[in-house]
C-alpha cells in the first residue's frame, strides 16, 4: 500500500528532477523495463503507438522532450496514493493539465506509466 506521505515524497522528487531538467534524476524513478505511454510520444518521436519500452527508449524520449521544451516547468496540484500506484495531477508543458499514473513494481520502481493531457 502506498501512503499519502510516500505519494507526496515521490511527487516532490519527480517534479524537482523535471524542473531541474536533470535526466538522470528523472530516470532514477523508472524500472529498466518500463512501459511508458503518452500522447506526446506521437509527436516528439513520431511514433503512432504513443509508447516506449525500456529505459533507453525512455531516455531518448525524455531527452528530446527537454530539448523541445527548454522552458519546461511542472507545477504540482495533487498527488494521489493507491495500492501500488501514484497519480500526479499537475500543470505540464504548453499549459496542459496532466494526469500521470505511475504503477510500481516490487522494487518500488515505476514499471508502467500512462500520461493523459487536457488543454487548460
Amino acid at each position: 500500500m502506498i501512503t499519502n506521505e510516500k505519494a507526496t515524497h515521490f511527487a516532490a522528487k519527480w517534479i524537482s528532477a523535471w524542473n531541474k531538467h536533470d535526466i538522470d534524476a528523472i530516470l532514477e524513478h523508472y524500472a529498466d523495463d518500463i512501459e511508458f505511454t503518452s500522447p506526446l510520444i506521437v509527436n516528439i518521436l513520431n511514433r503512432p503507438s504513443g509508447r516506449v519500452i525500456g529505459k533507453a527508449e525512455l531516455r531518448a524520449y525524455f531527452s528530446k522532450g527537454l530539448a523541445a521544451y527548454p522552458d519546461l516547468k511542472f507545477e504540482l496540484y495533487h498527488a494521489f496514493a493507491g495500492v501500488n500506484s501514484i497519480v500526479l495531477y499537475y500543470k505540464s508543458v504548453k499549459n496542459l493539465i496532466a494526469s500521470e499514473v505511475f504503477i510500481f513494481n516490487e522494487q518500488n520502481m515505476v514499471q508502467t506509466c500512462f500520461c493523459n493531457y487536457k488543454e487548460s
